[in-house]
């Protein structure tokens, strides 16, 4: 079994929600969330993965965050 098939598989496994995009030629990419967790997976063209964490709360915000996140990056 393919990498990725064996990483969604798992996923799947476990019931967490991902999305698959493809945003550089040498890898496929795999987003998933889990409370409080964002992960991103890339399997590369050569089967070796890296992983990166992105921990946080999930606060409810309003508008006025976009706002924010839009003056803060724009």
């Amino acid at each position: 079994m393919s990498k990725v098939f064996e990483v969604l598989k798992r996923l799947d496994d476990a019931k967490i929600h991902y999305f698959i995009g493809r945003y550089r030629p040498d890898t496929i990419d795999i987003t998933a969330t889990i409370v409080g967790e964002r992960v991103e997976i890339s399997v590369f063209d050569d089967d070796h993965i890296e992983i990166s964490r992105f921990v946080g709360n999930e606060d409810v915000l309003g508008e006025e965050a976009l706002d924010d996140i839009l003056r803060r990056n724009g």
